[in-house]
């Protein structure tokens, strides 16, 4: 008997048969293909959290125009077919987890959120547009992770805990005598 009739046995004979995977009836197994996009040709679920910041670390994103940003990057991505899973918006940076397809690079995608979202916000908000007379409300570059490292709850929770605090708390140093430690004080 030949090598290669030993290892069909051993390993059963599938001529005929579909794979294992079509045959699986597991229903976990088929809602987790159904969570995938598909392209003509692929079948994936790319999701990355990208942050970035605005130019100079300005907290210029609370109120309403931090609300307006939310709107403008939702329109942005449902436009362009993408899907945000969580985001935050702080006052002076974006947290987001979003899908990107694997034929758009991490970089065009960004760069197209970043580049629209400031056109909009700075042709909208005139002391934006004062702040920013060079045109440019964000940083140039950004952070992005894939969210294969943990798991999208993980992304997700972290993210929704990025919210501002509702009172900025300042420190202060405190009088001290020569020799003694520094005491910090809360100031709100």
């Amino acid at each position: 008997m030949s090598c290669l009739a030993t290892n069909r046995r051993q390993w059963g004979d599938w001529d005929g048969l579909e794979t294992p995977r079509l045959q699986a009836t597991d229903r976990t197994r088929l809602v987790v293909v159904e969570d995938h996009k598909r392209g003509s040709h692929t079948v994936w679920d790319c999701k990355y959290h990208v942050v970035w910041t605005t130019k100079y670390r300005y907290e210029v994103l609370g109120g309403d125009v931090g609300q307006r940003c939310r709107e403008l990057l939702r329109e942005i991505a449902q436009s362009i077919e993408r899907v945000i899973y969580a985001g935050s918006i702080n006052r002076d940076h974006v947290h987001m987890l979003i899908g990107i397809p694997p034929n758009v690079s991490v970089s065009r995608a960004v760069e197209y959120m970043k580049g629209k979202s400031s056109h909009k916000l700075l042709s909208e908000y005139t002391s934006l547009r004062k702040r920013y007379w060079g045109q440019h409300l964000w940083a140039r570059g950004y952070w992005v992770a894939t969210s294969g490292n943990v798991t999208d709850e993980v992304w997700k929770r972290y993210i929704e805990e990025q919210k501002p605090p509702l009172e900025t708390m300042t420190l202060k140093l405190c009088n001290r005598p020569r020799g003694r430690s520094i005491r910090l004080s809360a100031v709100t």
